[in-house]
């Protein structure tokens, strides 16, 4: 069943996921390098931060944050226009910008503006850039027509304290290995954890603001150490492996399926290394408190039927944490071993 987005009027921060039509294996290295630049071209120009992301073979995840909307200034406006567009074509919307300030028509240069403004701090519109952005480049490039994405991203509204900001980091970052794609989670190139190692500002700002979640106000060395801990807790080499796998310290895909079989619950640890939905589909995620306040002021999304929002996740423990709905199938898949 389709459900309504819920986006936070005055900011918020946003799991978004979104997948090539088909699931077909189409983003290579070349691109996902190519997503990559225009994810932080979009970022720049929107106002929005990427705080981590991963970038798969044939879907992404972004955690980021929106904030609240605030006035765009002339120069700001530029600066954010560079971001996107040609040079040629900024420098005649600035100029005219600039002719109609002089000649004093201030409402003009304002309605000037306003379709570029609109498009900045708003989660809908930032995904639409990226995803129509990318899909312009790879069709131009492959000979192709058509939509490359499934028609409808899927987010989720993730609470900025409590713990939801970091789980929900670290389920990401750990993406390229569930899928196979690197043998340790820093290697990953095409992932916010794996670019902020590899020593981009950008990416390390954004892992210090989810670790800001957790009350850690500190510079990269520091904020490095302690989210390593929160990848590396559930990470360990398999004794003897011979293809460098990765495992979780004393399980195996097996052992985890079987725990869920039986009605059992998995720990956070455990289910970071499955596909958990309620970090997909949740629609909500945050502490009990936080969770049935969205709930009290989205009342419209929400069946009349409801009384309550906050649901303790099914079969997995993630420390207090609730989701607003109560996935039936299949809430955690456990990869393939």
């Amino acid at each position: 069943m389709r459900v309504a987005r819920i986006k936070e009027p005055d900011g918020g921060y946003y799991h978004v996921i979104s997948r090539v039509v088909d699931r077909r294996m189409v983003l290579d290295d070349k691109e996902k390098e190519r997503f990559r630049t225009l994810l932080h071209q979009a970022e720049h120009f929107s106002g929005v931060e990427v705080l981590t992301y991963a970038v798969l073979d044939n879907h992404f995840h972004i955690l980021l944050h929106v904030p609240a909307p605030r006035p765009v200034d002339d120069a700001l406006f530029a600066e954010r226009m560079h971001a996107l567009y040609e040079r040629f074509m900024v420098k005649n919307i600035v100029q005219e910008l600039a002719d109609l300030r002089r000649e004093g028509h201030g409402q003009a240069a304002e309605r000037l503006k306003a379709p570029y403004v609109a498009r900045m701090y708003e989660l809908s519109e930032f995904v639409k850039t990226l995803k129509q952005r990318f899909t312009q480049s790879y069709n131009r490039r492959h000979r192709r027509k058509g939509t490359l994405w499934e028609e409808r991203f899927k987010s989720i509204l993730i609470e900025g304290r409590q713990g939801a900001l970091s789980t929900v980091a670290a389920y990401i970052d750990l993406n390229p290995l569930r899928a196979g794609l690197a043998p340790d989670p820093h290697r990953y190139r095409f992932s916010g954890y794996g670019e902020a190692v590899g020593g981009s500002r950008r990416a390390r700002q954004g892992l210090r603001t989810v670790m800001r979640s957790l009350g850690l106000d500190a510079g990269w060395p520091r904020v490095h150490t302690e989210y390593r801990k929160l990848i590396y807790a559930t990470v360990m080499k398999t004794a003897g492996s011979q293809n460098g796998a990765t495992r979780l310290p004393g399980f195996c895909p097996q052992e985890l399926q079987k725990v869920l079989d039986e009605g059992g619950r998995l720990s956070l640890q455990q289910a970071l290394h499955c596909r958990v939905r309620y970090f997909s589909d949740g629609l909500v995620l945050g502490s009990r408190a936080y969770v049935e306040d969205v709930f009290h002021r989205f009342r419209d999304r929400f069946s009349a039927k409801r009384t309550s929002a906050a649901r303790k996740p099914r079969h997995l423990d993630l420390g207090g944490l609730y989701t607003a709905r109560r996935l039936r199938l299949e809430p955690i898949i456990v990869p393939a071993g």
